[in-house]
């Protein structure tokens, strides 16, 4: 199944500042296109129940008791591990009995801003991040880098400086002057890191507008064996995050998500063949890229594809996840992005490179302020994408929740066996 959705970003109660940075909120607005999607939000889908296999894979290491009352807590709620909901409800959020819950019994310190759960809960029409960039005019290598965001220069998650750096942009605009050494940087909250894309491949974009691919290094997501550089990235480790894959609970409220490239693309394939029905990653269909303008720094064309996975972990205490299998599990995947730029838009950038520098400067910052319009047909995909994946998530979960029925089996049988 494929829902795809427009996506229009609107750039609210704009504020210049004296410090030659520009301060506003980013509102995103998601409107179903029913012509390029084959399903609907009133699909039903049986997902894993991520509040319940979060609770339990938290509980994993805490004291016996505390598990066994959780357990009895799930019973008398009937708590399952897997839900049946809307791809609507799944998106944007559905009431959950262990949230609400926690909002009486957590301490006030700890407690979710929210009731329901959805993995877009709470970011349709909104606008609560403050984002402060740099306009470019008094320094244009600064040019839409962000300076602040939410009152940070810094994320507050990780282990090093370097590792906690928000001076990126928001990937639809670079600072000009971008050659094949260049490394961009792109920041985007749900990935909880600076994202580093450096150049692949000479490119040709819609009405004929040439461009550079800029990708994700295979090293990016690798794991600490495989690149050192990544162990600030895992505060709670050893073990870190299995090759291929990004831990992102620290942003996540502790919940066990792990981000990766859809089908596990560039991970270690084992993730892949623990689950049955993922077809093997291709790198058009899979691939993460933004095709930029050199001189200019605009970006083109884009496609940001990323995977959401829970770890699913056995807890033998809770006789609802008690014979689990430990497995990276994937939810869905992603994709957002743009084929192009209107044709006024290339044919400004198109004088812009032909203009003298001071007069570029000055298009450039208009084009800073046209950012919306460059991206007002952004769609934003939704993929359990095609029959066959459509048919992996769903077989997905019907395998988990088969290997738990299996494994009862089997225990049982033994039991009797020991009787006679």
């Amino acid at each position: 199944m494929t829902l795809c959705k427009i996506q229009k970003w609107e750039k609210v109660d704009i504020v210049e500042n004296e410090n030659g940075t520009i301060s506003f909120n980013q509102k995103r607005v998601y409107i179903f296109n029913e012509e390029m999607s084959n399903g609907s939000e009133d699909d039903v889908v049986i997902v894993p129940n991520i509040p319940m296999l979060s609770a339990t894979s938290q509980s994993k290491h805490a004291a016996r008791f505390l598990r066994l009352a959780m357990a009895s807590i799930m019973d008398i709620l009937k708590i399952k591990p897997f839900v049946e909901v809307s791809v609507g409800q799944l998106l944007w959020g559905y009431e959950d009995p262990l949230l609400k819950l926690a909002k009486d019994v957590v301490p006030k310190e700890q407690k979710l801003p929210y009731e329901e759960f959805g993995l877009m809960y709470g970011k349709n029409s909104t606008s609560q991040d403050r984002v402060t960039v740099f306009s470019g005019v008094e320094d244009i290598t600064k040019f839409g880098i962000i300076d602040k965001y939410n009152g940070r220069s810094h994320l507050p998650h990780w282990l090093s400086d370097e590792c906690n750096r928000l001076n990126g942009t928001d990937g639809s605009i670079f600072p000009p002057h971008i050659t094949k050494n260049t490394t961009l940087y792109v920041y985007e909250k749900d990935l909880c890191r600076l994202l580093p894309l450096e150049f692949e491949d000479e490119v040709i974009t819609r009405h004929g507008v040439p461009g550079y691919r800029f990708t994700p290094n295979v090293r990016v997501f690798e794991s600490v064996d495989r690149n050192p550089d990544n162990m600030c990235f895992c505060p709670a480790g050893p073990p870190c995050a299995p090759n291929g894959l990004f831990n992102v609970s620290l942003c996540q409220y502790d919940s066990p998500i792990l981000l990766s490239f859809p089908h596990f693309y560039l991970a270690d394939q084992t993730l892949r063949t623990a689950v049955e029905g993922i077809s093997p990653p291709e790198k058009d269909k899979h691939q993460l890229y933004i095709d930029v303008q050199p001189e200019m720094g605009t970006a083109l064309r884009a496609r940001a594809r990323i995977q959401i996975n829970l770890a699913v972990s056995q807890v033998v205490d809770i006789k609802q996840v008690a014979n689990f299998p430990d497995i990276v599990f994937p939810i869905l995947w992603f994709e957002e992005g743009i084929d192009g730029l209107p044709e006024e838009i290339t044919d400004l950038m198109n004088l812009a490179t032909t203009v003298p520098p001071k007069a570029r400067s000055i298009l450039m910052v208009a084009l800073f302020a046209l950012g919306t319009v460059l991206l007002i047909v952004a769609v934003t995909c939704l993929v359990r994408s095609s029959h066959r994946q459509s048919t992996l998530h769903l077989d997905a979960s019907n395998f988990l929740a088969t290997a738990s029925v299996d494994q009862a089996k089997k225990k049982a049988k033994m039991e009797n066996a020991a009787k006679h």
